[in-house]
């Protein structure tokens, strides 16, 4: 017996309309007003919205860093993101330094198995070529995984920071394939002569982790990759969380000269700030310890209008969790020990939806389009995921533009023993989540299956 989602008002990045979706199976049958119900089981969805599942395509799950582990495995982590509405996420293997990709590939493979909640994709972040660039032909054999974006550190050095010359060479060898290169992007080796500098003169709290990577870094590493792509031909870039209105104005000019330079920005740099949200008694900063990291107010309304104006295409989370009293603790006396993240994933739908569509910042098809379609493209998972149409895979969330919702760590289903969002209150939320034609979430509770979500092999994406 199929699903009949009946009455609500389905919405894509270019319309929004009264209409049923029709679910047989996996996958999505028809998208028309009027559907009969025909023996269907029918889900009632007057006075709500019916959009495609959100995709994230930025997380970190079960991922050692700084001599422990984000909090969140691929079951805990996974679950948090079907009750917030997103359907597929896309997280990082990394690859060991004088350790192939293959080897990343199988590991991360192995995380996921019996634990994925939802479907979920991986980019490869490469962080050795190794002796004379024998690992290249790498790129073409993770190609083939269904692995289409490689990611690369211009920060953290001696750990897992790459040279241009790496870099340069990557791009080479993508842009052959038609493959896409992530970067973060931040001037690695002048923030680590700030940090010492900072250690030096006895700066050891959480703040000066922000302080010491400045505006400026990120900027010129932007406009550093931008170069490196043009030498390599025109290899398609995307910036990842982008922090401030520098970096993204690097971001503008290039695609302006008609570069294929795409990027994302990060709930927190939209909603957070250095001033609100740092300088707190003893250790509280280390909550809002994360890469980039919070910048000052002035650069949150820049962030929407680029997304508005399609400066930047994707809104994720760099969901990168970690609990505060026995991780983030780690660096009591050194904020270099401080362990990078913060938690973000369940939440992501939900401060887009209020703090975007609510506030009238972007429209309700923007919204959609960031949330779900754009990184469906970008990524090469489109049409089968971010978009309700016949064909697609029927990840579906009925969205009640009515719900009230106060985000707490007391309440939240990440495994953190704080939230970053802690006490804001939203307004629209995800009232059934359904994954490939299962429901998934119903109410704020997980109702699905642990270990249901599969690998989703992708493809290079189109120009």
């Amino acid at each position: 017996m199929g699903i009949l989602i009946k009455g609500g008002k389905v919405v894509s990045a270019a319309t929004t309309m009264l209409a049923d979706v029709l679910v047989e199976g996996e996958t999505i049958a028809q998208v028309a007003p009027g559907i009969t119900a025909n023996g269907h089981r029918v889900v009632d969805a007057t006075g709500m919205l019916v959009l495609p599942g959100g995709i994230d395509v930025h997380t970190h799950l079960d991922m050692p860093f700084g001599g422990t582990v984000s909090a969140d495995d691929y079951e805990w982590g996974t679950r948090a993101a079907a009750i917030g509405g997103t359907t597929t996420v896309i997280d990082f293997a990394l690859q060991s330094m004088g350790h192939p990709m293959s080897e990343a590939f199988k590991t991360w493979r192995a995380k996921s198995e019996g634990k994925a909640c939802i479907d979920y994709a991986l980019h490869m972040a490469v962080t050795d070529l190794g002796p004379n660039d024998a690992w290249l032909d790498e790129v073409d054999a993770m190609v083939a995984e269904g692995i289409s974006s490689f990611k690369i550190f211009m920060a953290y050095p001696n750990a897992l920071m790459v040279d241009d010359a790496t870099i340069f060479k990557l791009m080479q060898r993508t842009k052959k394939l038609g493959a896409l290169v992530c970067v973060h992007a931040e001037n690695g080796t002048v923030i680590d002569a700030i940090v010492q500098q900072a250690l030096a003169a006895g700066h050891t709290g959480p703040l000066y982790h922000a302080l010491s990577r400045p505006v400026e870094a990120e900027a010129e590493a932007v406009h550093r990759v931008v170069a490196l792509s043009e030498l390599a031909g025109g290899a398609k870039v995307y910036i990842v969380h982008v922090s401030n209105e520098k970096a993204m104005l690097e971001v503008k000019a290039a695609r302006e000269r008609g570069l294929p330079v795409q990027g994302e920005t990060c709930m927190q740099y939209l909603v957070l700030s250095i001033e609100d949200d740092m300088g707190k008694p003893g250790f509280e900063d280390a909550k809002y310890v994360f890469t980039p990291p919070l910048r000052e107010k002035k650069n949150q309304a820049p962030l929407w209008k680029a997304l508005k104006d399609d400066v930047l295409q994707v809104i994720s989370t760099d969901h990168c969790p970690f609990r505060f009293a026995d991780q983030k603790t780690l660096g009591l006396g050194n904020f270099t020990k401080i362990p990078n993240g913060g938690p973000g994933i369940e939440n992501r739908m939900q401060l887009a939806y209020h703090h975007g569509v609510n506030q009238g910042r972007i429209s309700l098809e923007r919204f959609v389009e960031i949330s779900a379609e754009a990184p469906a493209r970008i990524f090469g998972m489109y049409p089968r995921k971010g978009i309700l149409a016949a064909g697609s895979d029927a990840d579906i969330l009925v969205w009640d533009p009515e719900a009230k919702y106060t985000i707490t760590a007391a309440t939240q289903n990440m495994h953190t023993d704080y939230s970053i969002f802690e006490g804001f209150q939203v307004k629209g939320n995800a009232r059934q989540v359904f994954s490939r034609g299962e429901l998934v979430v119903d109410s704020g509770r997980f109702v699905g299956t642990v270990g249901r979500g599969r690998y989703v092999h992708r493809e290079v994406p189109g120009e």
